[in-house]
Parts: structure tokens; sequence; C-alpha cells
């Protein structure tokens, strides 16, 4: 081989869009903000979910045979172009501990759903600056189980929209409207004028969430473990409350504080 020949590439992964074609690496994608190019959504709860979100576009099945079966007696009706292949091909599409279960649908991010999309919202959680994607999805999942209508995430230091938050959600992220902004503190001054009261939950509140008078329109506003919310955006909320806990830990995790956190408002709010 001479010097200035290059070997060539070898074939990328399918599933993965490079150039124009299939093949090469993903492109880069901006943190927070939903991919430029198709993502691959996996396992059983997360293929079904966005074969049930009108708002999804589906581009592709990848599945075992076993596995369409399987979507098919639960009712999902596929609707995008099916291949079939075996469980190990599927290995190679995705990383090396996903659990895809014999299925991996290509499909286009969801739309970026902003502040206009919450004109008939009553609880909204919002995370300022939550970058773990498994805490992001967990909440996302907790935010459908407590019926909240939107997760409201900032644009930079949050997780994209990709494989692992959404098998972390388990199928939550095409449940529920996920927000980004690009300006927390200016997202609830927003909120405020359209009548929501904005609490954010710090562990030295000056009263327990429990104490904390509620509106009929609320946003509930927790921050990043390790720095919590920040200065700015619990200045703009007005209203700071804790969770007491009566154990000898006074914190918890940030995804567990969303849960304990949205049934306190839910039973405040009389939801």
């Amino acid at each position: 081989m001479s010097d200035d020949k290059k070997p060539s590439r070898p074939a990328g992964k399918p599933g993965f869009r490079g150039n124009k074609k299939f093949g090469g690496k993903p492109a880069p994608r901006r943190p927070g903000l939903p991919p430029e190019g198709p993502v691959l959504l996996y396992g059983l709860h997360t293929v079904e979910a966005a074969f049930a979100n009108k708002d999804r576009k589906r581009l592709k099945l990848f599945a075992t045979d076993n596995a369409v079966r399987r979507l098919e007696e639960r009712g999902v009706k596929i609707d995008v172009p099916v291949e079939s292949m075996m469980p190990r091909a599927l290995d190679r599409m995705v990383t090396k501990d996903a659990v895809h279960q014999g299925m991996i649908l290509e499909a286009d991010p969801l739309p970026a759903y902003g502040a206009e999309h919450l004109k008939g919202a009553r609880l909204v959680l919002a995370l300022d600056q939550v970058t773990d994607p498994h805490n992001v999805g967990a909440i996302l999942r907790s935010a459908v189980a407590l019926d909240a209508d939107a997760v409201v995430t900032t644009e930079r230091h949050a997780p994209e929209e990709g494989s692992v938050l959404a098998k972390s959600a388990s199928g939550a992220l095409d449940m529920i409207k996920h927000v980004r902004v690009k300006n927390m503190a200016r997202f609830i001054a927003e909120m405020k004028d359209e009548g929501f009261s904005c609490i954010a939950l710090d562990s030295d509140g000056p009263a327990s969430l429990e104490q904390t008078p509620f509106s009929d329109r609320t946003v509930l506003v927790l921050g990043s473990e390790g720095k919590g919310v920040r200065q700015g955006v619990r200045e703009a909320c007005g209203l700071t409350a804790r969770l007491d806990m009566p154990g000898e830990i006074r914190s918890l995790n940030v995804s567990n504080a969303a849960v304990l956190s949205l049934y306190v408002a839910r039973m405040k709010m009389g939801l």
C-alpha cells in the first residue's frame, strides 16, 4: 500500500447515520438538545411507547421474529419497514450492556417542545441542570406515574434525547412532554407571569413542602445533586421549600426527591 493511500473505513453499524447514507460514526450531538439525526430506541416498553406516540416519527424496526410477534401480541401496529435480525446482530448496534430485548427502533427525535406547549398544564416538574440520563429517565417515569403535565430541562447541562435516556425512562419519554429551555430562571419568570406558583426544593428551605402554600398551577424545581437549584433560579422562584426526612440522612437522590415532591404537590393541590 502506498503512503498516500488510506485504508478503507469499516462499514458502520446498522441504524446509525454518519453522512447521507448509513455508515460511519453518528454525528456529534449538542448536549440537552434533540439529536440532529435519528436515534435508536430499544427495549419492549420503550419501543411500544414510541409506536403509540403520534408525535414520534418512526423510520425502521430492527428486530427478531420473536420480538415482532411479541409487539403484535401487545396490539402494537408496526407501521415501518422491519428488518429481521438475529440477537447478536442487534447486540452490535447498541452498547455492550444494553438490554434491547430483540428490538431496536430507528426514529427521529421528538419535536422541540417549549413553554408555549404548557398552556393547559397544572403540575410541571423542572430540573435545573440535572445531567445524569439515568436520573432524568427515572424522573420521567415518576412524572408519568404521578400524572405531571411536563418535565422541563435546560438545553445545556442536561442529557440529550438518546438511547440511554429513553431506555431509563422505559417508555415515559414518549408519554410526557419533555420541554427544553435555554434559561431556567427566565422560564420560571414566564411561568409566574402565566399564574403558576414556582417552588424550588432546597434542603435549607424555610419551610417544609407540606407547609408551603400551593396555587392550582405549580412548577416544582429540583436541582442537581451537590449543587442543588442555582441561586438565580431560586430567586426567580420566590418560594423555597425543603423535604423533611425523619431519618439520619437529610437528603435524597434527585429522582427519589422528585417522586416525593410530586406526591406532596398532588395532595396539596387536590389533584
